[in-house]
């Protein structure tokens, strides 16, 4: 689902990634500048001090005394300070905050500042520090796994592959091995859905085959496309986005002397996993899907809840509310496609084209599961803010009479299957977390048949 969550996710997120030119070098710099004085004045009690360096809507919002006794309180609270960590800057999403963690006696806090453009502060905050992953890394063990390229792809794009293979399989005199074929997300992902330091497919690929499960994973036709990724006499939709080259690597599976054809999954993460039913749809034999963190609801209105929410991060609400005024527009306009109501001059979503929007106001994922005879197993973190524990619980609804589905959620884990608390952020994507062996543990277990999940 990372292309309609994703759009937006390529759309915000990649604004914060491209960041890079030397007058922006010098801006934040100035901004750590700030950020510095801002706190040593918040030690200090200087509300006046504070008030002067908010924007002018936050100025109108709060008063200088809101500032004055905060870090006393804190310290009456959590205990006297007792560390200061060193100051680091993170950005996601088109948004840059600056922070250093303090050790209280009884508890740990982030000091958070963000500054608009002009250098006027839009954020200032005490929240939790991050809890930092268990996870141990995923390696490539060559006693147990091996790796091979292969070439996917349907209506002659052929798309560079993995094939993950485990080797006691061979080794125990198994010919053919169970095998899942990984869907990405949307935007234009590898084969390992790299998101900043972290490789979610890869994880899973290495993890599933030290279970004994092969896996397939390929780079995204639009990654290795881009603008050219339609075949002539086709339009731009979920299936020649995703779903055509994914039938063609469950059909080249079958084909493969490794793999057993009667024991093919597919696992759909963010925008694959809402397209693991239609995938499953259109392909016969397919043995079961893995919807993860596949979204239930309608694009639209998924959209405007992450831009919502990201730009809920800083309190500055002058830009973030023209620009959320403008994406309800055009998400109020795509609701009335096919109706007189549709106005053809409002610009549609994140760019697509009209055929993309169709096409996801007729798919409904969650219908077209509930239709489906194989195994589904359902799988959802419940710290995720792209496709939320609301989308699990539409799945959990729409399919409650089917006996052949399962369903799982993780406590600790978002979109990108990171471990941390409270509710996920961007900026935790640019810290690297390994997919946890637990998520691997109960994959691998579904693909096997131990349908019994805990």
């Amino acid at each position: 689902m990372m292309r309609r969550i994703g759009i937006i996710y390529r759309w915000l997120f990649l604004l914060g990634f491209l960041l890079g030119n030397v007058y922006e070098a010098f801006a934040q710099d100035a901004d750590m500048a700030r950020a510095r004085h801002i706190y040593e004045w918040f030690v200090a009690g200087r509300g006046d001090s504070i008030h002067a360096a908010l924007n002018k809507d936050l100025q109108e919002k709060l008063a200088p005394v809101v500032f004055n006794d905060t870090f006393r309180q804190t310290e009456r609270t959590f205990g006297k300070l007792k560390s200061e960590g060193d100051w680091q800057r993170d950005s996601a999403a088109g948004i840059t905050i600056h922070y250093r963690d303090l050790e209280f006696e009884r508890y740990s806090l982030r000091f958070i500042v963000a500054f608009d453009a002009d250098g006027r502060m839009n954020t200032i905050r005490l929240a939790p520090v991050p809890a930092v992953s268990t996870a141990k890394p995923v390696t490539y063990d060559d006693t147990k796994i091996s790796e091979k390229d292969i070439a996917v792809g349907a209506d002659g794009f052929k798309l560079p592959g993995t094939l993950t293979m485990p080797k006691f399989a061979a080794a125990s005199g198994m010919r053919r091995v169970p095998c899942v074929i990984l869907v990405h997300g949307s935007g234009p992902n590898d084969r390992d859905e790299t998101v900043g330091p972290n490789k979610p497919f890869r994880d899973l690929a290495w993890g599933l085959a030290e279970r004994g499960v092969a896996v397939i994973r390929y780079d995204k036709r639009t990654k290795i496309y881009g603008m050219n990724c339609v075949p002539a006499g086709r339009v731009l939709d979920y299936d020649t986005e995703a779903v055509d080259d994914a039938l063609a690597a469950i059909l080249q599976a079958r084909t493969l002397p490794e793999i057993a054809a009667d024991s093919i999954y597919v696992l759909g993460h963010s925008l694959g996993g809402m397209l693991a039913p239609r995938i499953a749809e259109r392909s016969e034999g397919l043995a079961g899907i893995i919807v993860l963190a596949g979204l239930a609801r309608p694009l639209e209105d998924a959209l405007e809840e992450q831009f919502t929410y990201i730009s809920s991060l800083t309190d500055s609400s002058a830009n973030a509310g023209t620009q959320l005024a403008e994406l309800k527009r055009q998400l109020v306009n795509v609701k009335k496609l096919g109706t007189d109501a549709f106005d053809d001059k409002i610009p549609l979503p994140l760019g697509q084209p009209r055929s993309y929007w169709e096409f996801a106001n007729e798919y409904k994922p969650v219908e077209v599961a509930a239709k489906l005879k194989l195994p589904i197993f359902v799988l959802q973190g419940e710290r995720d803010y792209q496709v939320t524990m609301e989308d699990f619980g539409l799945w959990r609804f729409g399919l409650l009479r089917c006996k052949n589905v399962f369903f799982k959620s993780y406590p600790k884990l978002n979109h990108l299957l990171q471990e941390g608390s409270g509710k996920a952020t961007p900026f935790e994507y640019n810290r690297a977390s390994p997919v946890p062996a637990y998520v691997m543990d109960d994959i691998a277990s579904f693909v096997k048949g131990k349908r019994a999940l805990p």
